[in-house]
């Protein structure tokens, strides 16, 4: 995970790779799609309360098996959308996020101590009803990677 500062901007770089369970590959060669969920909140730090939330940003992809053509396609916020030929290459796009806009890099100012906190997850709740159902007793469908990093209050990069 690695934060910039570039054209007045605070951007977020981060690669995820996660790791599927038996279950949900089958659930995705039969052709229905699942949604990752990816988050990334900005906070300065306070002493008299709770941290104070700056800045918040969510990405959404979508990926699913195309049984009729035997590809894998990934979307991200419903209007890109990619082909590829095998389900490593699209779980890697949809955990790969390169110079993600977080904020505003006035937003923080040196002397803060001010932290990004990074979720990634499997969400579940776009599955089919009758799937939600039988998933809390599942462990392999929890997929959640969770991370912090403190912002660096520098200049922008070159």
């Amino acid at each position: 995970m690695d934060v910039s500062r570039q054209d007045g901007a605070l951007l977020l770089s981060v690669a995820v790779r996660p790791t599927l369970g038996r279950s949900i590959e089958e659930v995705l060669q039969r052709g229905i799609p699942l949604y990752f969920e990816a988050q990334a909140t900005l906070y300065r730090p306070r002493w008299y309360w709770r941290d104070e939330r700056l800045a918040r940003v969510n990405r959404t992809w979508r990926l699913a098996y195309q049984p009729l053509t035997s590809s894998w396609r990934v979307s991200q916020g419903g209007a890109l959308h990619q082909t590829v030929a095998t389900l490593s290459e699209a779980l890697a796009m949809a955990s790969r996020i390169t110079d993600w806009r977080v904020s505003d890099a006035d937003a923080v100012t040196p002397g803060d101590k001010s932290y990004i906190e990074f979720s990634y997850r499997l969400d579940n709740s776009q599955l089919p009803r009758p799937m939600q159902i039988d998933l809390v007793s599942m462990g392999d469908w929890r997929l959640e990677v969770e991370r912090t990093v403190r912002v660096d209050p520098g200049r922008d990069a070159p």
